[in-house]
């Protein structure tokens, strides 16, 4: 049976949305909102092993777009972007979903449907 975990923040729409297939789905799901648990520097290291770093921080956010530019510019590293996630949760992108050891980031019904 395959284990499936949920990063996001429970008022997140994208969030929202993908609980909400799994639910319709049958699928059983645990949720972690880090916006109320916080999230693990380990954590996301391991994330960044799975994914690009750049596929995690949401510059489209307006957490992200609240940094100023100089901040903006020093995110040129992973080390950068994880220091940057675990002060600002909610520059994270969402949902972050772990099905045994893959990474998804983001929430695609279609692409998820296929």
């Amino acid at each position: 049976m395959n284990k499936i975990i949920l990063y996001g923040i429970a008022n997140c729409d994208v969030t929202r949305k993908a609980l909400a297939w799994y639910k319709k789905k049958n699928i059983t799901v645990e949720f972690h909102d880090y916006k109320i648990s916080g999230i693990r520097a380990e954590k996301l290291r391991y994330w960044c092993q799975k994914v690009d770093w750049k596929l995690l921080v949401n510059k489209k956010s307006s957490t992200w777009r609240s940094l100023t530019a100089s901040e903006q510019q020093l995110i040129t590293n992973e080390a950068a972007a994880i220091t940057l996630m675990l002060k600002y949760t909610t520059v994270i992108k969402r949902p972050v979903i772990e099905i045994n050891d893959h990474v998804i980031v983001g929430f695609d019904e279609a692409m998820f449907n296929q």
